[in-house]
């Protein structure tokens, strides 16, 4: 199907081009306004919106009225009726004809028997907007050529500065919240902040009893973007000062909700499939679905990041809450990039953090990209140690090693290590 004429083609599509010549469901998830619905409605011949009440009560009525229409059909917010799913499953292991369905949602199911697809509704991550989806640059980096091997001529230049970045940390990768002036977006945000808390919280069975305090926590896991701090820190940051510290049970319940709302997503720590690295440590480096909710969770301004403040609860971190911000923004796109290539991302850290590496992309066969991000135009030779070191542990097995900056020129340096500004690497 042509997409219309106000649809920007995202790095997703090229995926769902192949996968729904081949399948016969399809289900996209991913947070609130990420872009489902516009994504999906491109392939759609017909559209059933289940977060519209008059369409959910006819569904819900007569659920069988959902399969007589001319394919695809998409189903939008499918969650709202949860008998949704099986209904496509069955009508799939029918028909299993390529391309029958599309369904969207905005927090992930429980893990029950009602929501075993057996491999026939097969399930598509979608995220905010990477950096290549954002910028005017055409990458000169690909992601899928680094996980290729063979060590690719590095090259580029981009105007792409720290400013810039920092605004596009702020702007968010919602494509609905992009065009609104500075004022207006941080209205968005909010909003969409508060939601969580009114709306989707409550739909998914969990009425929060204390909002502040659900917002002083989601603060503090903001303020703990990029590390891998542990959930009893930021529990403590949560309520400093204050009397009304949240039992474990709370917290836990608050990320779990968080988690199938697709707000929370942390980077696994890396588990090497090939290799033996030993004393590894796995606790998750923390991210929320976009760094513009962390830093609006924690009251954080361009002026403000630009001379190394960080509001909020108080977290330790190494570096600066730009810094964090940042890595995070890296991460979200290269997560984005690695899901076009099929391939796995995690993070590294020795037990003691004696050895980190911020970004591991993992093919199929165990064979991995190292990625670290730094604030700035160039590394220090003190900043590529970790990444020396790993290419030493790993041999061949290490496929490629960079440095995600935000300089101006993509190079390669004698030693191998490939420089990076974030704007030039795309999938």
């Amino acid at each position: 199907m042509t997409p219309g004429p106000h649809y920007r083609r995202r790095i997703v599509d090229d995926e769902l081009d192949v996968l729904t010549r081949s399948l016969p469901a399809l289900a996209l998830e991913g947070p609130k306004a990420v872009g489902k619905t516009a994504t999906a409605s491109q392939r759609a011949a017909t559209i059933h919106e289940l977060d519209d009440p008059d369409q959910r009560a006819v569904v819900e009525a007569d659920p069988g009225r959902l399969l007589g229409y001319p394919p695809p059909v998409l189903i939008d917010e499918w969650q709202f009726v949860p008998s949704v799913w099986d209904r496509v499953r069955r009508a799939v292991n029918a028909d299993p004809a390529p391309g029958r369905f599309l369904l969207t949602g905005s927090s992930s199911p429980v893990a029950t028997g009602s929501h075993s697809g057996a491999g026939r509704v097969v399930s598509v991550r979608m995220r905010p907007l990477a950096l290549a989806e954002r910028l005017d640059d055409v990458p000169t980096v690909s992601l899928a050529a680094l996980l290729r091997g063979g060590r690719p001529a590095i090259a580029g230049q981009t105007d792409v500065k720290l400013e810039d970045y920092t605004e596009e940390i702020l702007r968010s990768g919602f494509p609905g919240l992009r065009g609104p002036e500075p004022r207006a977006l941080r209205a968005q945000l909010d909003a969409y902040l508060q939601r969580i808390v009114d709306r989707d919280f409550p739909e998914l069975g969990h009425v929060v009893r204390n909002p502040t305090l659900l917002r002083r926590w989601m603060a503090a896991y903001a303020a703990a973007t990029a590390s891998s701090t542990s959930f009893e820190k930021i529990r403590a940051a949560a309520t400093s000062g204050q009397d009304d510290t949240p039992a474990k049970t709370t917290v836990q319940a608050y990320r779990h909700i968080l988690e199938r709302l697709f707000i929370i997503e942390d980077l696994p720590g890396w588990q090497p499939s090939r290799n033996y690295i030993s004393q590894l440590a796995l606790p998750p480096k923390h991210h929320l679905a976009d760094p513009a909710l962390a830093a609006r969770l924690l009251g954080a301004n361009r002026e403000g990041l630009l001379k190394g403040e960080s509001p909020g609860p108080h977290v330790s971190r190494d570096g600066t809450l730009l810094g964090a911000l940042f890595e995070s923004l890296v991460t979200l796109s290269v997560r984005v990039y690695a899901q076009a290539a099929e391939a796995r991302v995690g993070h590294l850290r020795t037990k003691g953090g004696r050895h980190e590496v911020d970004i591991i992309v993992e093919r199929d066969d165990g064979k991995v990209v190292a990625i670290e991000v730094k604030l700035g135009a160039t590394p220090r030779a003190d900043e590529t140690k970790h990444l020396t070191w790993l290419a030493e542990e790993l041999g061949d097995d290490l496929l490629d090693a960079l440095v995600i900056t935000t300089g101006r020129d993509a190079y390669r340096r004698q030693d191998g290590i490939a420089i990076v500004p974030a704007g030039l690497l795309g999938a």
